[in-house]
């Protein structure tokens, strides 16, 4: 991925190594959690319990840190990625939402490591990266990256897609689908609410897919092999690989995310179009 050149994000927050503590429970949700019990899958992208999306539970919430963060722009080669990766969505996005005469809100990106406090509660690293739109940021433990090439999801276009995934969650706030959904499944049973999890899922790899349709239009990012790096990080972390990578058997009604081939199918539509009319995951709820 042609990446080095690229504008640098002022909207990265850097708290890696601020030493966070335990404190009392406060309500909220994230997006963009894993469905498994294991925490290595559970860290591998995306983490969370899915009684937290069903249930509208969040996690807990932690006190001040001890330690003022670290709010500086990051330095290392992987987080300084991470900014290029942001910025470049940020452009996309801007641009997108100003040909619909709308103006694009670009989130934080907070960098952490083992604890964060979130307005979705405090979370750790094993819950992976994750968009809390209760406060509009996305967080990250880069970490988690150790844990997706365990699933064989390597390359630099890999992280990329987990990044514009959770921009992905962030456009959904931004344009109320998040909410729609939330309101939906408090209506209805928990296989039902599960499935419309994975509808939001979806369309969130679709729309990581337009970011990289545009980026690459406009900015000619890819490189030979990053298109397939992104499917194949799709593929890994479906629901139906991490269960059997689990030892457990496939039980699609409790799917929270979909399946390998329907993750990859949503970003190679998004990737192939551009287009987020053409991410209308939603559209079998019609008819």
């Amino acid at each position: 991925m042609r990446w080095r050149t690229g504008r640098r994000s002022s909207n990265v927050e850097d708290r890696r190594g601020s030493r966070m503590r335990r404190g009392m429970s406060r309500p909220g949700i994230k997006l963009g959690g894993g469905a498994i019990v294991l925490a290595f899958i559970a860290a591998l992208l995306l983490g969370q319990d899915p009684s937290q999306i069903i249930g509208m539970i969040g996690g807990g919430q932690e006190a001040p840190p001890q330690q003022r963060p670290q709010t500086n722009a990051p330095s290392d080669e992987v987080a300084d990625f991470v900014s290029v990766v942001l910025a470049d969505t940020e452009d996309t996005w801007g641009s997108l939402f100003s040909s619909g005469g709308a103006r694009y809100q670009a989130p934080k990106l907070v960098l952490y490591s083992d604890m964060v406090q979130s307005a979705c509660g405090m979370n750790s690293a094993a819950a992976g990266p994750f968009y809390c739109p209760g406060d509009y940021q996305v967080y990250l433990d880069l970490s988690f990256l150790r844990e997706l090439q365990r699933l064989g999801a390597s390359g630099d276009f890999s992280v990329a897609y987990v990044i514009a995934h959770e921009i992905g969650h962030h456009v959904q706030n931004l344009t109320g689908t998040s909410q729609q959904v939330r309101n939906l499944q408090q209506q209805v049973s928990r296989t039902d609410a599960n499935a419309l999890s994975v509808l939001t899922e979806l369309q969130a790899d679709c729309y990581a897919g337009v970011w990289a349709h545009h980026a690459h239009s406009q900015r000619n990012i890819l490189e030979q092999g990053d298109v397939e790096e992104g499917l194949r990080a799709a593929a890994a972390v479906g629901d139906d690989r991490l269960q059997r990578m689990s030892g457990r058997g496939v039980h699609p009604e409790s799917f929270t995310h979909g399946t390998s081939q329907q993750r990859m199918q949503w970003f190679h539509t998004g990737l192939e179009t551009g287009d987020t009319n053409a991410c209308n995951t939603f559209a079998q709820l019609s008819t």
